[in-house]
């Protein structure tokens, strides 16, 4: 992804997207009338909080309340607040001290949000859904992130695991130049932190995708849920990337209508790429999941008629022996049906005082016996 800007003398910081203007006037407020300041919470859900000056982390706080305070005492400055689901008051704090829109409180607060931005006055409200792949379960775990810019204060409001603000807070720190471009900088290096998690995703999507493949020709029993399963994540997933498109298209227009600084448009211009490069494979993946189901279809369709051929060929089989077998039983019946007739013990039987009786029976077995089987010969039972 994008590098920061080389060590070079900082520029004047310009207004976020060249429609934010200064709230607050130059100087320490009317000691006459001071603003209230909201008391701490019992339960803070603040993970970092720091006022920058110029570029420069100029002292950090664990709470709102002095946060706020800060913040005021120093004007021209800049508050970068991290929260992690943060409770109700704790955002109403937040919206009284930035006059905070209440529809992005609210939205901040239900959070399961599509990825948007929207303009309250001089507040931008922006929501990205982070990703990461769960390469075991094979899942994508989103994490959701609210942020609200204004003039001279930056609001990150987490729920989940990602992305990383700690590690995107250290890397602008440690590039002055950066930081000094005041909000906007913070939203862009956000933005790209964002879009960087995206990458391992697309590649943890694509190897799975591999697998399956293999599993597919290879006959695995349950390669069709895990098809069905997977392509239902890849969905997910477009749903999280298509809309952050939108930002990144709104954004630039907003950059070049009011002139934001070249280098930050050229660097969110980079964002935008990368986004489109994701979305872009997100098709193909989408692509390559149908036409792999359907393909795990015709084979198991082909492997099912390939069984019912081979069951089709044992049953014929069967019916051959068992015509040769009834062949068989006819003939030996015969003689059996003769001999039994002979044998039968009367005393007035024209036959046993013959004296060709026996051997008329015996040609009579034989005589029945080879028409039988000339017959079932014919026939081709046996």
């Amino acid at each position: 992804m994008a590098t920061f800007l080389p060590s070079r003398p900082a520029r004047p910081v310009r207004p976020l997207l060249g429609a934010l203007r200064q709230r607050r006037a130059v100087g320490p407020a009317p000691e006459a009338a001071p603003r209230p300041v909201a008391a701490p919470e019992p339960r803070s859900s603040v993970v970092a909080a720091a006022i920058y000056d110029d570029g420069v982390r100029t002292a950090g706080y664990d709470n709102l309340a002095e946060t706020f305070s800060a913040l005021r005492s120093r004007p021209g400055g800049m508050a970068w607040i991290g929260l992690e689901r943060p409770e109700e008051a704790e955002l109403t704090s937040l919206a009284r001290e930035f006059d905070l829109h209440p529809l992005a409180i609210e939205d901040a607060i239900q959070a399961h949000q599509r990825p948007k931005i929207e303009r309250y006055g001089d507040t931008l409200f922006v929501v990205l859904r982070a990703a990461r792949y769960l390469d075991a379960a094979e899942e994508v775990e989103f994490g959701e992130l609210h942020v609200f810019v204004g003039p001279d204060f930056v609001v990150t409001v987490r729920h989940g695991a990602s992305p990383d603000l700690a590690a995107v807070r250290t890397r602008l720190e440690a590039d002055r130049e950066m930081l000094a471009r005041g909000p906007e900088a913070v939203l862009y290096a956000i933005l790209d932190s964002v879009v960087d998690g995206y990458a391992p995703v697309v590649a943890g999507l694509d190897h799975d995708i591999d697998e399956i493949e293999s599993d597919v020709w290879g006959g695995a029993p349950d390669v069709s849920r895990r098809i069905y399963e997977l392509s239902r994540e890849v969905i997910d997933f477009q749903r999280a990337v298509r809309p952050e498109q939108a930002v990144c298209a709104s954004l630039a227009k907003g950059a070049d209508k009011y002139g934001v600084d070249p280098e930050l448009q050229a660097y969110l211009r980079d964002v935008a790429d990368h986004l489109t490069e994701a979305a872009d494979r997100i098709e193909v993946f989408r692509a390559a999941l149908r036409d792999i189901l359907t393909v795990a279809a015709t084979l198991v369709a082909q492997r099912q008629n390939e069984e019912m051929k081979h069951l089709s060929e044992v049953s014929i089989r069967q019916g051959e022996e068992v015509k040769k077998i009834s062949g068989w039983a006819a003939i030996l019946f015969a003689p059996t049906l003769v001999g039994t007739v002979y044998g039968m013990n009367f005393e007035v039987m024209p036959e046993l005082d013959w004296a060709y009786g026996y051997p008329a029976a015996l040609v009579a077995m034989l005589a029945v016996s080879v028409g039988l089987f000339g017959v079932f010969r014919f026939k081709r039972w046996i």
